[in-house]
């Protein structure tokens, strides 16, 4: 008998191998590329939620990859794209949204999740979200990688100070005020704590849109080709910035690196830092003291942008492709996974229903701060979106180390900026 069920077993194995190519070679081959631009567990996270569904979707193959930052990525995805050998997916910036369009490398969403269930779902997602997702009526991007910057401080570095460790600054003057009671010096007059630390490496215009926001300009209009870098409001946030350096004395002078402001927070160079809610979950797990997270200090009113990544859809894939690209993001960006996404990461679960969930609420009920995004959503702004994107926001971003170096006054930068920007988008227009 024991041979039997052995032939039996290695006949059931043979079946099931047979079965197994039988799939394999009717699979539907994704590859969807990932950036990352955070600390924690970002990575882990994507690969093992696209682990999952792979488990539970035989019939589909998908190779996660990860292309590095945000640039790295789209530079990556339409090089891949010119070259006629385009991932089916990927997550790219919001904002490059008008650049993929313009590249004709995308398709809306709406081309291909057109029933009455795919309509209910692409109405599921905050609207905030979707001001850096639609254009023209069409769905582009579906929210997944998204967030917010929140201001994040030390308690103990507050109390420290005199300050109350319960109460961020609401305003501009109070980030003025609580950040020089914060700085130390030591005995030979060399800061050792800042204030403020607002990175300003890499794509500094993100950042700088939330004191642009709280001093209620816009800084693009909502079909991406005009924009209003010389807007008294604008040069006044710039000079704001400016000034917090080298009139305030509460933030170190020059460019400050985005990758190393989580640690030189955790390190105690800085009292209050500005970044992204994604890297939540890093400061949880990494800060050696208390911390609270706050919306940035009002001005004119409250305000920030929103920011990250969303899904999109590669135009040159076959029809089935194009299917389990919709079905793989669906699934993905569901309140389960969307949940788990948000938990590990920091980012902004994308969905209301994502937040009903029982892991969600138990979350946020054991770590309020987690919130604090979400509750911003309310005052928040499309993250500066134009055609051209990377050229346009590369113009401003070199206005804004102009200014901060003290190479031109912020009126002298924002006003260049603008007239390049003018003769960019005039084809647009």
């Amino acid at each position: 008998m024991k041979s039997i069920f052995k032939s039996l077993g290695l006949a059931a194995s043979a079946a099931a191998l047979s079965l197994g190519t039988a799939i394999s070679a009717h699979a539907v081959d994704l590859q969807f590329y990932f950036p990352v631009a955070v600390g924690g567990k970002a990575a882990q996270t994507i690969e093992e939620l696209t682990a999952e569904y792979a488990a539970a979707n035989p019939d589909v193959n998908i190779d996660a990859v990860y292309a590095g930052s945000y640039q790295d990525t789209v530079s990556k995805a339409l090089t891949a794209a010119r070259g006629g050998n385009p991932p089916q997916l990927s997550v790219i910036l919001s904002v490059d949204m008008f650049t993929l369009i313009d590249e004709d490398v995308i398709i809306a969403f709406d081309d291909v999740a057109n029933s009455d269930e795919d309509k209910t779902w692409l109405n599921s997602f905050y609207p905030a979200f979707m001001e850096n997702s639609q254009t023209g009526g069409k769905t582009y991007g579906i929210p997944f990688q998204r967030s917010t910057p929140v201001l994040y401080w030390n308690k103990e570095a507050f109390k420290a100070a005199g300050l109350d460790p319960e109460k961020a600054p609401a305003t501009w003057e109070e980030m003025v005020s609580m950040g020089q009671k914060l700085v130390k010096k030591d005995a030979s007059g060399n800061v050792t704590q800042w204030g403020v630390r607002i990175p300003s490496s890499g794509f500094p215009y993100w950042l700088f849109q939330g004191l642009t926001t709280e001093n209620d300009v816009i800084l693009a209009n909502s079909d991406g080709n005009k924009t209003n870098f010389d807007d008294p409001k604008v040069v006044e946030a710039l000079q704001y910035l400016v000034d917090l350096s080298a009139k305030h004395g509460v933030m170190a002078p020059g460019i400050i690196e985005w990758g190393a402001t989580p640690k030189a927070f955790f390190e105690g160079n800085t009292a209050m830092m500005w970044t992204s809610t994604g890297n939540l979950t890093n400061v949880r797990n990494n800060a050696p003291f208390d911390f609270g997270v706050a919306m940035l200090p009002a001005n004119k009113r409250r305000g920030a942008p929103t920011g990250g990544g969303n899904f999109y859809i590669f135009k040159d894939s076959s029809d089935e492709q194009k299917k389990a690209s919709v079905d793989f993001v669906k699934w993905i960006t569901a309140p389960k996974q969307a949940a788990k996404w948000s938990m590990a990461t920091g980012y902004v679960a994308p969905s209301p229903a994502a937040w009903e969930t029982d892991e969600m609420k138990a979350y946020a009920a054991d770590f309020p701060p987690a919130l604090v995004a979400r509750e911003q959503l309310k005052h928040a702004v499309a993250e500066l979106s134009t055609y051209q994107n990377q050229r346009v926001t590369r113009v401003f971003n070199d206005a804004l180390h102009a200014a901060i170096t003290g190479k031109k006054t912020p009126k002298e930068a924002l006003k260049g900026a603008q007239a390049e920007a003018d003769r960019i988008l005039s084809e647009y227009r």
